[in-house]
């Protein structure tokens, strides 16, 4: 059964929002899982790429835009059916189609209210499921 974990950031942006998905990843890049950083366009990943060579002082993680993989731990999307994945980062408002399909699930949730409503809205999808998806309130940079 996929585990859901939904991480409520106590800023609004999504600056914040990218800043924690490749966070996540790096977490999962370390212990040697594979991850899919699902994005809403084109742009959004533009930006991932870049923020995965900067995020944090002397990061590196070894990822690809699809639809480029070679081999890399991290890819980063928008067709989730282009990678299996055990990681699943979504930055998506729609749940995507193949969650079920993850090991992992997280959801990253802003304060600006056209991200908490779809998120809410995937919580409960999720539960309609059979799933008990997981809170992490995160403040100030840390997790509370």
């Amino acid at each position: 059964m996929t585990e859901i974990d939904f991480y409520i950031i106590d800023q609004a942006g999504a600056s914040a929002r990218e800043q924690l998905a490749c966070r996540i990843a790096e977490k999962a890049y370390e212990r040697g899982l594979r991850v899919l950083l699902l994005t809403a366009d084109d742009e959004q990943s533009a930006r991932l790429d870049r923020l995965l060579w900067t995020f944090r002082q002397g990061s590196f993680i070894p990822h690809a835009v699809q639809p480029e993989r070679e081999g890399e731990p991290v890819t980063i999307g928008q067709q989730p059916e282009l990678s299996d994945d055990p990681v699943l980062i979504n930055l998506t408002d729609t749940v995507p189609h193949t969650w079920a399909q993850r090991q992992r699930l997280s959801e990253i949730i802003d304060q600006r209210e056209s991200v908490v409503t779809p998120g809410r809205q995937r919580y409960k999808s999720y539960q309609q499921h059979g799933h008990k998806p997981r809170t992490h309130r995160i403040g100030e940079g840390r997790e509370r």
